[in-house]
């Protein structure tokens, strides 16, 4: 039975894409089952699963909106070991209709007050559902305090952020532009440790 994990934030331009396609990605890359499902109107995985073409890790991929979505997912459930679902921003019934389909609710954000703002409407319609919530920082930067003092604002009210985070990395975006994760097409890269980092930090979660 697949564990389905859904990438949210309400905030547009956290990197819910981004983060969505490398852990998905990253799971097929290890050899695990792994679907990807675009429920965001907006279409940017639909586009971006089009320039796949012959790509590496094999990834079942689809694109159901508002009430499908739970019908895609059932369908999916027995035959894969994850499913990954891109959310819209904003919208909140599309959303939360995602969410009500999954096992945890992943969060993105990256580190400033606008994203810890915008978290908020994702962790109330995340407990409304009854849903585990697991926060990620995306697009950390190399140098400055704002990481840390993010995370440290985020333990102070003992939200569960994991251990992995991703970069502030070229990488992700020259990947994400030819249709490939960062494991895919930079294999040794400090990304792709990062992209690894987190398909295990969801696999205890699941576990």
């Amino acid at each position: 039975m697949a564990f389905v994990v859904a990438v949210a934030q309400r905030k547009g331009g956290a990197g819910k894409s981004t983060v969505a396609a490398n852990l998905a990605v990253a799971l097929a890359a290890a050899g695990l089952k792994a679907a990807l499902l675009d429920t965001d109107p907006q279409g940017t995985l639909t586009r971006w699963h089009g320039l796949r073409g012959d790509a590496a890790a094999e990834l079942n991929f689809g694109s159901p909106s508002g009430w499908r979505v739970p019908q895609a997912v059932d369908k999916l459930r027995r035959a894969m070991d994850f499913i990954v679902l891109d959310t819209p921003p904003h919208a909140d019934t599309d959303s939360r209709v995602a969410m009500r389909s999954a096992d945890l609710v992943l969060i993105p954000l990256q580190p400033s007050v606008a994203d810890l703002w915008a978290m908020e409407g994702t962790l109330e319609v995340a407990a409304a559902e009854k849903k585990s919530v697991a926060l990620m920082l995306n697009r950390v930067p190399a140098q400055g305090r704002a990481a840390q003092e993010v995370a440290a604002t985020l333990a102070e009210r003992k939200l569960p952020l994991l251990p992995s985070s991703f970069g502030n990395r070229t990488a992700f975006a020259a990947a994400f532009a030819e249709g490939l994760g960062v494991v895919e097409q930079a294999p040794r890269s400090q990304a792709t440790t990062e992209a690894r980092a987190l398909a295990e930090a969801i696999r205890r979660e699941a576990a």
